[in-house]
């Protein structure tokens, strides 16, 4: 039997998914973009958190799983162009830096789930001219994190979009061992494509580095902890970035590379009064 808690945590209210035992968790704060904040398997906590920017308003999240919507990665000086006006976009998009709603939750016997809304507004607008409503679907079921994703226009416009996610995950080695099929990365160190032979060292490199996917499935090691994923084939790329002195390494799911606003080779175009539905999953042990 699964179970729902809530709890009151520095003026915010934390949803804790578990399944019985307590040994598998996720932990959800909606006001503070969505951001799943915990994710617990076998007793173990799985993701890095820096709490202090949690709790600040005024920073951005550093762990958990922070949205990427309806852009990943960085523009050039932070600024696209759409139908011949400039606009100016935040890195990684809106949806992690706005408030979303709580639609629904569920506990029964073989899994807990949280649905949870996003929709754009005046504030949006400014950045981003579409109307649109985002709905997460986060479920808990044994130790696999199911992630559901809708993606819908509610305008009259077509509505271009590059979602991905930026899961922070424990780790004290900056050395991955990774799998997605593919014998290349693009390290945004120096803008070169470079041989991948199945591990990259990132204690050196500041900025990120990104490989395709070749396959809808990703494993990973860091440290004693093996990361995999599976997802719908949107997702193309995985990138992977740290920072020396902290102890995590981001594997992230992106639809497309970072700037894609401006480049519009691989946007995700969801006409009027449709939506784009997608999933990731993830399972660490």
């Amino acid at each position: 039997m699964y179970k729902i808690e809530t709890f009151e945590k520095q003026m915010f209210t934390m949803y804790q998914l578990s399944n019985q035992d307590e040994t598998s968790w996720i932990t959800v704060c909606p006001e503070r973009g969505g951001i799943i904040i915990g994710y617990g398997t076998q007793g173990e906590e799985k993701l890095y958190l820096n709490e202090e920017t949690l709790y600040d308003r005024k920073q951005n999240i550093r762990g958990g799983i922070p949205i990427l919507f309806p852009i990943s990665g960085q523009l050039p000086d932070g600024q696209y162009h759409w139908e011949n006006k400039q606009y100016h976009m935040p890195n990684h998009g809106l949806a992690r830096i706005h408030p979303w709603e709580v639609i629904e939750t569920y506990a029964g016997e073989d899994k807990a789930f949280i649905s949870i809304l996003f929709e754009s507004s005046i504030g949006t607008k400014e950045a981003y001219p579409f109307d649109f409503e985002v709905i997460f679907t986060y479920t808990l079921k044994n130790n696999q994190l199911l992630i559901y994703q809708t993606y819908r226009n509610v305008g009259n416009h077509p509505m271009p979009i590059y979602p991905g996610l930026h899961p922070y995950f424990k780790a004290q080695s900056k050395v991955v061992s990774i799998d997605t099929g593919t014998t290349t990365y693009y390290d945004y160190n120096d803008g070169m494509t470079k041989d991948f032979s199945g591990k990259i060292d990132l204690k050196r490199l500041s900025e990120s580095v990104v490989l395709e996917n070749k396959r809808t499935d990703v494993d990973a090691k860091l440290d004693d902890m093996d990361v995999h994923i599976e997802m719908a084939k949107d997702f193309h790329y995985t990138v992977l970035w740290t920072e020396l002195d902290k102890e995590f390494v981001c594997i992230e799911p992106w639809t497309a590379k970072t700037g894609e606003m401006e480049r519009q080779d691989e946007l995700i175009i969801v006409e009027p009064k449709q939506a784009f539905e997608t999933w990731i999953s993830f399972q660490v042990v």
